[in-house]
């Protein structure tokens, strides 16, 4: 069985090249690499971790070479 996938332009030749599909990005799609999500996700992580600094040497009155110095 055969299709017809040919396209007739506006003056009338016509057009036996394949059809393109169309192009769309993928909002959703894979969550690895450098997406927006990959960044905002290291920047939350990285202020959970600064915030952990933080009150480590508020309770211990060490910073982290200090403590691990003690070690």
């Amino acid at each position: 069985m055969r299709t017809n996938a040919a396209i007739v332009d506006d003056q009338g030749l016509m057009n036996n090249f394949a059809i393109e599909p169309k192009v769309y990005v993928d909002e959703q799609g894979d969550r690895t690499g450098f997406t927006t999500y990959a960044e905002l996700l290291n920047g939350r992580l990285a202020m959970i971790g600064f915030v952990a600094l933080i009150a480590l040497e508020v309770f211990t009155g060490h910073g982290i070479v200090g403590l691990l110095a003690n070690l």
